[in-house]
């Protein structure tokens, strides 16, 4: 069970201490529990409960009516407004409250109708990676258990490959080929997914290597692949291999190729990359260098 602050609860839910307090004395939510040296937390529970109450209430529900529901109608009405909900911070918040749940169910309904009226491609950009950005910043500050991101970063897994899997095998014309892959000790391979997902939407061909690939090994296979384009996202850092390091070693090995980087650790500043890596501090600019690549 996890211990929050009350700062950690104004941060996953944007209530403030001064109301957090104010709702305590008036309605008696959320109840603290005290350490031994009587210092104030909140648990898991507390933190899916006031995830539901904050939305209802910036929604223009009353607070002294969302305090006298019960467990099921308070989840009820979140579901529904976050299904009908325009505002992605509503659907960001549900989006935790289903993390902090273990609900996969939830987060399937949530996922599955913005892809049904928006396509994959605005859901991720628009929901997915905003939310994933909010999961980042509560790992690095200490206010979530890794177990938790496990869970959702694994569901969110699954539905790219499914997406991948069912993309035409066919080529268009003049179609590129990109090899792509995570050096060693970089786990995160949602955004490098996602890639996959944009460069064979758009009729191109890519080889995915996946996570944890030592860069030596990459020899071989452009031996045999000659992909015209190598593709790294970068976000774990590590001390031994810096941005800079491994995309001096990439142009290196591989003059000829056109090397993509993207990540956070490209976006320290200060970097001089060699002529033949380009940067992408953004999938937008995948998006738009793949959509000039299938104009010209």
């Amino acid at each position: 069970m996890n211990h929050f602050s009350i700062k950690d609860v104004e941060a996953l839910t944007g209530i403030k201490p001064h109301t957090l307090r104010i709702w305590e004395q008036r309605y008696g939510i959320p109840q603290p529990k005290r350490t031994a040296t009587n210092i104030r937390y909140y648990d898991d529970d507390d933190i899916k409960m006031l995830l539901s109450v904050a939305m209802l209430n910036r929604q223009g529900h009353k607070i002294s009516k969302i305090t006298k529901m019960g467990r099921e109608e308070l989840d009820r009405l979140v579901m529904e407004l976050t299904l009908d909900a325009i505002d992605r911070i509503v659907q960001i918040e549900s989006l935790t409250k289903a993390m902090f749940s273990l609900d996969e169910v939830a987060f399937e309904k949530i996922l599955a109708a913005n892809i049904l009226q928006h396509g994959l491609e605005d859901s991720f950009l628009s929901l997915v990676f905003p939310f994933l950005s909010r999961v980042g910043v509560m790992w690095q500050t200490g206010s979530i258990n890794p177990a938790y991101e496990h869970f959702i970063t694994n569901l969110i897994r699954q539905k790219l490959f499914v997406a991948i899997d069912s993309q035409p095998k066919n080529l268009t014309p003049g179609a590129k080929r990109f090899l792509l892959f995570l050096p060693a000790h970089e786990p995160h391979e949602i955004g490098l997914l996602f890639a996959n997902y944009l460069i064979r939407s758009r009729g191109h061909h890519s080889s995915y290597l996946g996570p944890n690939l030592p860069l030596d090994d990459l020899s071989p296979v452009m031996t045999i692949y000659k992909a015209d384009f190598m593709l790294t996202v970068l976000t774990t850092a590590i001390a031994a291999h810096s941005p800079l390091t491994i995309a001096n070693k990439l142009s290196k090995d591989f003059p000829q190729a056109n090397i993509l980087i993207g990540g956070g650790q490209i976006l320290q500043a200060n970097i001089h990359f060699p002529k033949n890596v380009r940067t992408l501090s953004t999938m937008q600019e995948l998006i738009s260098l793949l959509d000039y690549i299938k104009a010209n």
